[in-house]
C-alpha cells in the first residue's frame, strides 16, 4: 500500500518490544526507509542485520542501491556497486545492473551505463528489456538518437529481447523533439505491426510535440483518436493542450481545456498554471494571471519558483515593479529560492523600466554567486545600461567579465557593439569586432546587421559595401530593418544606388515581396 512510514514506526515498535524479526523483516524495513529518500536509515538498519547474524541478501542491497540513486547520490551508489562485486557481498543480478545502468543514465553518463551492459553480457547476467530501456531513454533524451536506434537493434537481433510500449515510447519522443516525424510515423506502425498498444504516455508524446510545433489541430486530433480508443486523457495530456495554446496565443481555448479539467475530474496541478500563467504574462493579460495566481493559493495549490519567475516576468513587462518586488520579498518569504531564470529576469526587468541602479545593487548583492559569473547576467546589464545612456558603465561590465576570465559570448559582443555603435566609436567597434573574429564567439548574421545599422545611423558609410560583401561571402543576409533603413537612406540620396545589386543578393526572399508593396 506504499504506506511506508507507518511500515517503519511499525519496525521500529518491534525492535522495541523485541519481537523476532527474520530476513524479510529487515528487507522490507530497509526497503521503506530506501523508499522515503532515508537511505543513511535503511544502512543503519544493515548494520543492525550484521548484529543478529542476519546475512543480507541481494534484496537488500538492491533496496539500498536503489536508495542512493533516488536520492541522486550516483558517486556513492557507484562505490557501494563495486564494493558488492569485489568482496562478494551478493552476486549481482538483472536488478542490481539495472538499477545501476538507470543511476548512470539519470546523469547523462552513458558511455559508461554502455559499459556496465557490456561487463553484465560478459559476466553471464542476461540483459532484459528494462536494461536497454533505461540507455535507450538517456540516449533519447541526449538528442543521440542514432546510437539509441542502433542499441534498439542491438537488443532485437542480437539479443532476442522484444521491444515493450516503454522502448517505443522512448524512440518516438526523442523522434518528436528532434522534427523527424517521418521516423516517427514508422515507429508508431511498427509498433501496432508487432502487436503493442499504445497507452497514454504515447499519445501525450504526439500532443506535445504537435502543441510545440504549433500544431494544434493535429494535436487535438490525437486526443479525439484517444477517446474513440477508450484511452482516458490524463493530466499530461491537459497541460500540454493548455501549453500548446497559451504559446500560440490562444487563450480563450486554453482557460476553456483548464476549465473542462474540472468536469472530467482532473484536478490542474502547479505545472498546469504554470503554463496558463505563461500564456497571460505573454499576452499581457496581468490581471487574469493575477486572479489565476490567487485562486492557486486558495485552491492549496503551492506555487513554485517557476510560478513567481513567470509572474515577475509579466508584472516588469507592463511596467508594474512595485508589484514585482512585493512578489519576490513574498517569494524569498516563503522559503523558495531563485532559479537561474528568476535572477536574469529581474534583471532584465529593472533595466528595461530604467531602474539600471537598481539592477546593479542586485546584482552586486548576489557576491561570488554563480548568478555573478554569468554570461546571460552580464549581457542583460550591459545591454540595459547602454539603453539608459550609461556606456562607461557598460564597459566597465564588459571588462569585469574579461577580468573575471569569462568569455563573451556572441550575444554579449552584439549587444556591447550596438551600445558604441549608438554612441558613434567606430575605432571601438572596429577593434571589438577584429577581437570577436579570433574568438571563440565568431560575428553572425546579427552582428553584421547590428554594425549596418549603426553605420547608417550615424551616417559613416566607409566601411558598408566591404561589410556587405563579407555578408555575401558567409551567406549572411540581411533583415527587415537593416534593409528598410538603406532604402531609406538610397531614396534620400545619402547612398549610392549601385548598392542596391549587393543588397538584392542579400535579401531574404519572403522580404522581397513585403517591400516591394
Amino acid at each position: 500500500m506504499k504506506h511506508f512510514s507507518h511500515s517503519v514506526d511499525l519496525f521500529k515498535q518491534m525492535c522495541a518490544l523485541r519481537v523476532p524479526v527474520d530476513k524479510f523483516t529487515m528487507s522490507v524495513a530497509i526497503k521503506c526507509c530506501c523508499q522515503l529518500y532515508r537511505t543513511n536509515d535503511g544502512f543503519a538498519v544493515l548494520g543492525y542485520c550484521f548484529r543478529r547474524c542476519i546475512v543480507p541478501d541481494d534484496f537488500i542491497y538492491n533496496a539500498l542501491l536503489d536508495g542512493l540513486i533516488l536520492e541522486n547520490r550516483v558517486l556513492e551508489a557507484e562505490i557501494f556497486f563495486k564494493k558488492l562485486i569485489k568482496d562478494k557481498l551478493c552476486e549481482p543480478t538483472a536488478v542490481t545492473y539495472n538499477t545501476m545502468i538507470k543511476g548512470l543514465c539519470k546523469i547523462g553518463n552513458n558511455v559508461i551505463a554502455i559499459q556496465l551492459l557490456r561487463l553484465m553480457d560478459e559476466r553471464g547476467c542476461k540483459p532484459n528489456v528494462v536494461t536497454y530501456n533505461n540507455i535507450i531513454d538517456s540516449l533519447c533524451k541526449d538528442q543521440m538518437i542514432d546510437d539509441a536506434f542502433k542499441l534498439f537493434k542491438e537488443m532485437v537481433f542480437k539479443q532476442g529481447i522484444s521491444p515493450n510500449v516503454i522502448t517505443y515510447n522512448c524512440l518516438i519522443d526523442g523522434l518528436c523533439k528532434l522534427g523527424r516525424w517521418g521516423v516517427a510515423s514508422k515507429m508508431l506502425n511498427e509498433m501496432l505491426d508487432v502487436g503493442i498498444s499504445l497507452d497514454v504516455h504515447t499519445y501525450n508524446i504526439l500532443v506535445d510535440a504537435f502543441c510545440k510545433e504549433g500544431k494544434i489541430e493535429e494535436a487535438e486530433n490525437v486526443v479525439d483518436i484517444m477517446l474513440e480508443r477508450d484511452i482516458v486523457p490524463d493530466i499530461v495530456t491537459y497541460s500540454s493542450l493548455i501549453n500548446g495554446y497559451c504559446l500560440h496565443g490562444e487563450m480563450a481555448k486554453a482557460k476553456a481545456i483548464f476549465e473542462s479539467m474540472a468536469f472530467r475530474n482532473i484536478g490542474p496541478d502547479v505545472v498546469t498554471y504554470n503554463s496558463l500563467l505563461n500564456g497571460y504574462c505573454k499576452s499581457l493579460k496581468i490581471d487574469e494571471a493575477m486572479l489565476l495566481f490567487q485562486e492557486m493559493n486558495e485552491k492549496g495549490i503551492r506555487p513554485d519558483t517557476v510560478t513567481y519567475t513567470t509572474m515577475l516576468w509579466g508584472l516588469f513587462r507592463v511596467g508594474n515593479c512595485g508589484a514585482a518586488r512585493k512578489l519576490f520579498d513574498e517569494m524569498c518569504a516563503k522559503g523558495l529560492k531563485p532559479n537561474k531564470c528568476t535572477y536574469p529576469v529581474i534583471l532584465e526587468g529593472l533595466c528595461n523600466n530604467n531602474l539600471i541602479e537598481d539592477a546593479l545593487s542586485l546584482f552586486n548583492l548576489m557576491g561570488n554567486s554563480k548568478l555573478n559569473s554569468c554570461i546571460k547576467v552580464y549581457t542583460i546589464l550591459i545591454d540595459g545600461a547602454s539603453k539608459c545612456g550609461k556606456l562607461d558603465m557598460s564597459r566597465v561590465l564588459f571588462q569585469d567579465l574579461t577580468n573575471k576570465g569569462l568569455h563573451p559570448s556572441v550575444q554579449t559582443y552584439n549587444v556591447m557593439i550596438s551600445a558604441l555603435c549608438r554612441e558613434g566609436f567606430f575605432t571601438d567597434v572596429k577593434q571589438l569586432f577584429l577581437k570577436m573574429e579570433d574568438s571563440d564567439s565568431p560575428p553572425n548574421n546579427v552582428t553584421y546587421n547590428v554594425l549596418l545599422q549603426g553605420y547608417i545611423r550615424n551616417q559613416y558609410y566607409d566601411d558598408i559595401e566591404m561589410l556587405f560583401q563579407e555578408m555575401y561571402g558567409r551567406r549572411y543576409s540581411l533583415d527587415a530593418s537593416t534593409l528598410s533603413l538603406l532604402l531609406d537612406q538610397i531614396a534620400a540620396g545619402s547612398l549610392d544606388t549601385a548598392l542596391l545589386e549587393f543588397i538584392n543578393k542579400l535579401v531574404q526572399k519572403e522580404l522581397v515581396g513585403a517591400f516591394s508593396t
